[in-house]
């Protein structure tokens, strides 16, 4: 079963990879291995935990050894494990479902216009560079996919050339995936490592706040010099009509973004895990659009109350999550994880290498169950675990905040920039732009690259000259 448990896996995230030519969505195959993994591995439970591959299973026996028989295996798996990462994984959906919400409800207000409505440039390089960097922090405080979301959306408004607007909706991947990677709440990658401990608040911010910039500003410096002339804006309709007004538009935008960033604050001051902070904000907005429309006709009614756009949250979004962080989380119960930790660091031996191993790999396959799995694979090094290691120096790199942490958020988030399958930024653009997965290899993929290399090694020397 311990082998059947990798195929199957294998098996599933190649029905993710090929999600466009199967016609079948992700969040299906993620489903299916997200519940077939726990089957297979309770089926074999005995065998599986007998292989003493499971570091959970060991820490679970020093608090109940005499709990080694095969009921006390299965109600090891039911009650422990699974609670404990059904947990884990709720607390990110919840904090996923809360942030959707509030972006949405502010796209539906047409908030995001009083920011658009100030581009008024057609030069295309001038173009490049606001709309970066305002996808760039805008990521930051939203987070990449809902930002990405909202930057394509904007385009369709500021070009209407097919190919020129591929080839900003994929800049603007780059730059959302680079905001995402610098803070706790950019990327889903991020706001794992952020939940889960292993980096804080401040400490992710100013240890990736400059490799990150270095990751988007390298590729727009290149293309500074080979983008030439202007871009032609498409023409708009003269009845097209807005739902809100001005005035709501500025309210709506002003309370979304400052209860995306009240969450790192809520978390610091009460100690209360983040999912809790957005969902107070989620609850307050709520509760101000509900009394904003109260006394409107019904049709405005039934496009901007919260309950009527709840309904265009991105679910299957949410449940790709689910599906893909629990089948995780079984092969990290299992032990498949310390096997893959232990050979990357028999090959690899180094945590740069290592993390930016995660990063290109992250291009290819989705980065949330990698990062999950690093999660799995290092734990937290606590003072305890670095005076009884053999070698403390480098167990110092996984305390919170350490180096390897800090570098995998900076891999993670921005390696999947590599493809346009890479990042749920990339996927996003590639199915609301329809953009040629050859296309984007041949015209984007190198610039994504040479950031990745040149962000890697800002962090490397920023590392150097504070230690």
């Amino acid at each position: 079963m311990f082998q059947i448990m990798i195929l199957v896996f294998v098996l599933g995230y190649l029905a993710i990879a090929l999600e466009h030519p199967l016609k079948v969505d992700k969040a299906a195959p993620a489903l299916l291995i997200g519940s077939l993994l726990w089957v297979l591995y309770i089926f074999g439970v005995e065998d599986i935990l007998n292989l003493g591959f499971s570091s959970s299973w060991k820490e679970f026996l020093q608090h109940h050894p005499n709990d080694s028989s095969l009921d006390g295996m299965r109600h090891f798996i039911v009650h422990t494990e699974i609670i404990q990462h059904l947990g884990e994984i709720s607390e990110i959906l919840f904090f996923l479902l809360g942030a959707m919400t509030i972006v949405e409800i502010v796209d539906q207000h047409s908030g995001f216009k009083v920011i658009t409505d100030k581009i008024k440039t057609t030069n295309k390089v001038k173009l490049l560079w606001i709309l970066s960097f305002l996808t760039f922090f805008m990521s930051a405080a939203l987070d990449n996919l809902t930002t990405t979301i909202v930057m394509v959306a904007l385009l369709r408004k500021l070009i209407s050339d097919k190919q020129t607007r591929w080839f900003f909706a994929s800049m603007v991947v780059l730059a959302a995936n680079a905001g995402g990677a610098w803070s706790p709440i950019g990327d889903v990658t991020t706001i794992m490592l952020w939940i889960g401990g292993q980096v804080t608040t401040l400490k992710i911010i100013v240890g990736v706040f400059i490799p990150s910039l270095v990751c988007m500003v390298v590729p727009l410096a290149v293309l500074s010099f080979t983008q030439k002339g202007d871009v032609t804006r498409p023409k708009i309709s003269d009845n097209h009509k807005e739902m809100s007004t001005p005035f709501e538009q500025k309210l709506l935008l002003i309370l979304g973004v400052s209860g995306l960033l009240f969450v790192p604050v809520f978390k610091t001051v009460t100690h209360l895990p983040p999912y809790m902070g957005m969902l107070l904000s989620l609850s307050i907005i709520w509760i101000v659009t509900e009394l904003m429309h109260k006394h409107k006709e019904d049709e405005i009614k039934s496009k901007l109350r919260p309950i009527n756009i709840l309904k265009k949250v991105d679910t299957p979004t949410v449940l790709f999550f689910l599906g893909i962080l629990s089948a995780v989380a079984a092969l990290q119960s299992a032990g498949h994880l310390n096997i893959l930790s232990a050979k990357l660091d028999e090959y690899l031996g180094n945590i740069y290498l290592i993390d930016m191993a995660i990063g290109a790999l992250s291009s290819i396959v989705d980065n949330v169950p990698l990062v999950a799995g690093s999660m799995g694979m290092y734990p937290i090094a606590t003072p305890e675990m670095i005076q009884a290691a053999a070698n403390p120096e480098y167990l110092q790199n996984f305390v919170q905040d350490g180096v390897f942490w800090e570098f995998l958020a900076y891999t993670a988030g921005t390696g999947g920039s590599m493809l346009i399958i890479g990042s749920a930024a990339g996927v996003a653009a590639m199915g609301l732009e329809k953009i040629d997965f050859i296309w984007y290899m041949k015209k984007i993929t190198w610039l994504a690259a040479l950031g990745f290399l040149a962000g890697s090694a800002a962090y490397y020397f920023q590392v150097m000259l504070l230690h």
